[in-house]
């Protein structure tokens, strides 16, 4: 349905996110909420609206901004000697 029809959109759960039982129902405390009858627990799914990036997450750079030539840093390694304390190697 539409919400030009009057009717509501709702997004439908496939599986209980805490359990992954399919046996849910909606719930009695409004818009959005359903219940698992195998783990016992209600929970609240909505829509929080569009991000204005795209899928990026904060803080990680576009792809069109990481160079292609940017190397990866080494690895550290903690070898541990005689006397009991580490030692960095790279």
């Amino acid at each position: 349905m539409s919400r030009a029809s009057g009717g509501t959109q709702r997004a439908v759960p496939f599986y209980c996110p805490y359990c992954g039982d399919e046996d849910l129902r909606p719930g009695e405390e409004g818009h959005g909420t359903w219940e698992c009858a195998a783990c016992n627990r209600a929970f609240r799914l909505g829509f929080l609206g569009l991000l204005a990036s795209g899928f990026a997450r904060a803080g990680a750079p576009a792809p069109d901004e990481a160079p292609a030539h940017a190397a990866a840093p080494r690895p550290r390694t903690t070898t541990e000697g005689d006397n009991g304390e580490g030692e960095n190697r790279t």
